[in-house]
């Protein structure tokens, strides 16, 4: 079977049908029910289904003069940290290829969405032995460098509604879990600017980031380099540390901070 076709095995209908009504959107600012069903060749009562949902999230709204649907809010919102991702990307990659050259470690660039880490840009090292994460890859922003590097920067209250509810896995034995300890071991990392990952994650990976700020001074996203223990020992970390921090830094000033 070729690939192709076991994707569009996967595809989950209702999401496929949404997706492609907003994509109608090309050519044109406004659309009907009646348009709109025609366009997708699906029955009127399954695309007012539809727009039903994608309205309620934000993503299309009525529009009460014309009764037509036309894009909502949402979609813009997400435009602009699409094309935001792409500017932060343009700016780090060289102080990430910079860092990666000097230590020969991978090195991640990542953002915060909800209680995960997002990387969205990475350059590896050269070592046969190396840790691996793809780009999209979301993961514990509690248990990480380049979470924790972000977490210590928001308010108590931030902190308490982004945990609420939450369950803080344990990884490895050394992943914090009490909220109590994680506060406090934040406000450290606020303090000394920087957060390591000591095996909190993946046993044998130790990883050390920092905050990343823009020209409001807010932290926008974080970079870490990660290595196998065995090559990143407590000397070798100490090394990295001021490194990895001049980085954040430089990546700062590219977007416009001010320090």
């Amino acid at each position: 079977m070729r690939r192709s076709v076991k994707k569009e095995m996967q595809l989950v209908k209702a999401v496929d049908h949404a997706l492609l009504l907003l994509s109608c959107y090309t050519d044109a600012e406004e659309m009907g029910v009646t348009e709109l069903s025609k366009r997708l060749g699906l029955h009127k009562n399954n695309v007012f289904r539809i727009l039903a949902t994608l309205e309620f999230r934000g993503y299309i709204e009525q529009n009460p003069k014309t009764e037509g649907y036309r894009l909502g809010p949402k979609v813009f919102e997400l435009g602009l940290i699409f094309k935001y991702q792409m500017g932060l990307i343009k700016h780090a990659r060289p102080v990430m290829e910079k860092l990666r050259n000097r230590f020969n470690e991978t090195v991640y660039l990542g953002v915060l969405r909800d209680i995960y880490a997002v990387y969205i840009d990475n350059v590896e090292t050269t070592h046969t032995v190396r840790v691996v994460s793809r780009v999209g890859t979301q993961i514990p922003s509690y248990a990480t460098a380049i979470g924790k590097a972000q977490l210590a920067y928001l308010s108590q209250d931030e902190l308490e509604d982004l945990l609420r509810d939450k369950r803080m896995k344990k990884y490895t034995p050394n992943t914090i879990t009490d909220k109590e300890e994680l506060f406090k071991h934040l406000q450290q990392v606020a303090e000394q600017g920087y957060a390591v990952d000591n095996e909190e994650f993946q046993e044998d990976v130790k990883c050390v980031g920092a905050p990343i700020r823009d020209y409001t001074k807010y932290v926008v996203a974080a970079i870490s380099i990660s290595a196998p223990s065995f090559r990143m020992t407590d000397d070798r970390l100490q090394e990295m540390i001021p490194a990895v921090k001049e980085a954040a830094l430089e990546i700062s000033k590219n977007l416009g901070y001010m320090p």
